[in-house]
């Protein structure tokens, strides 16, 4: 019941971690928007695993796959389905420690809940169930950008406690963000990220970090009252993702150190209509997008599997030492901005399609 996002653009997750394959379903995409592989597969490849020194050593070319939905190279209307077929599955790697649950991992919770687990890589658990999110994603953002001119990009702002400045305001890029293997757009900082993650890994431990994330073009009015409002939307979405331990949008915690008079939005009249001097409100007011651009930033812990020996104990109670043996990442921040601009695209879909139907004429 948990594996579904959205009410208007919805999407169905599937697979496991060294299951067969993994994919999504999205069910709501508008007939005729122009869809082809190529135009998923880009993030996905930023996504996949075994891309730099700095991630898992797992292989997988991540290749997608649309079985439905689609017909010469626009959508249907009709649920798409989307497939990636998982190629270097090693479940042996966690036979010996079936019956222990890993520290901080989800193995004891999943058993808690439905009495049984994946025994492998943590199931719907693992960071493997990302690639549906990222190529549902990519869908949505291909309906954001050629309907409503809205572009998105994230990048890592922090690891550990190494801080990059304030980005926000510029005009990151992609390609600019892809220069560093940390996908940190300020370069001195990016080095000492990279230092920072080596060391760990070669520690056998992890480390974590933070994405800022930035939607620009998004046009004042998406987002619903009350409980479905856009950050609230947004915060949902990126807590899903795992590993993810914090969310702010805007001004975020540092603003309840404000008084009102310093962290207002003052409006102004600018080239496409009334705007706001500043954006200490991350384009979000009231729960519905003012026109501004849309600031978030997204807290990922350190990844609870790592290679040093850990005291713990099994599900009996008993004390047992745990050193993972499958191949993880030191830091999941990296591979993860893809991630977070695929769960802001699914929002803003869904939210974009909410507010044409409450628009639509009688």
């Amino acid at each position: 019941m948990g594996s579904s996002l959205g009410k208007v653009f919805r999407v169905t997750t599937f697979g496991e971690s060294h299951g067969p394959a993994v994919g999504a379903v999205i069910d709501g995409c508008p007939p005729r928007l122009p869809l082809e592989e190529k135009d998923i597969q880009p993030q996905l490849d930023r996504r996949r695993p075994g891309q730099s020194p700095l991630s898992t050593a797992r292989s997988e070319s991540d290749r997608v796959t649309i079985l439905s939905g689609t017909e010469n190279g626009v959508t249907l209307g009709s649920p798409i389905t989307l497939v990636v077929t998982n190629r270097d599955q090693r479940p042996s790697d966690y036979h010996g420690f079936a019956n222990i649950p890993r520290p901080s991992h989800a193995d004891f919770t999943y058993r808690a809940k439905y009495g049984i687990h994946s025994s492998s890589g943590g199931g719907r658990s693992s960071a493997r169930e990302t690639v549906g999110r990222v190529a549902a994603g990519a869908v949505a953002e291909k309906l954001l950008k050629e309907y409503y001119g809205v572009q998105i990009v994230a990048w890592v702002s922090s690891i550990g406690s190494l801080d990059a400045p304030d980005m926000t305001n510029s005009q990151v890029t992609r390609d600019l963000v892809d220069k560093s293997p940390v996908r940190c757009p300020h370069p001195q900082t990016s080095s000492a990220m990279i230092a920072a993650i080596q060391e760990v890994k070669q520690q056998g431990d992890s480390i974590g970090g933070i994405i800022t994330c930035v939607c620009r073009g998004v046009p004042p009015g998406w987002g619903e009252p009350v409980f479905d409002k856009l950050e609230a939307c947004l915060a949902h979405a990126m807590l899903s993702i795992p590993a993810t331990k914090g969310f702010e949008i805007g001004s975020g915690f540092s603003g309840s150190r404000q008084r009102g008079s310093q962290h207002n939005d003052a409006f102004i009249m600018k080239t496409r209509g009334l705007g706001t001097a500043t954006n200490r409100s991350g384009g979000v007011q009231g729960g519905i997008s003012n026109g501004e651009q849309i600031v978030l930033r997204v807290a990922f812990k350190p990844p609870a599997s790592i290679a040093r020996a850990q005291k713990t104990a099994d599900y009996e109670g008993r004390p047992s030492e745990l050193k993972a043996l499958g191949r993880h990442d030191p830091c999941v921040v990296p591979r993860a901005v893809p991630i977070v601009e695929s769960m802001c695209a699914l929002v803003l879909a869904d939210l974009a399609l909410r507010q044409e139907i409450l628009r639509q004429k009688p």
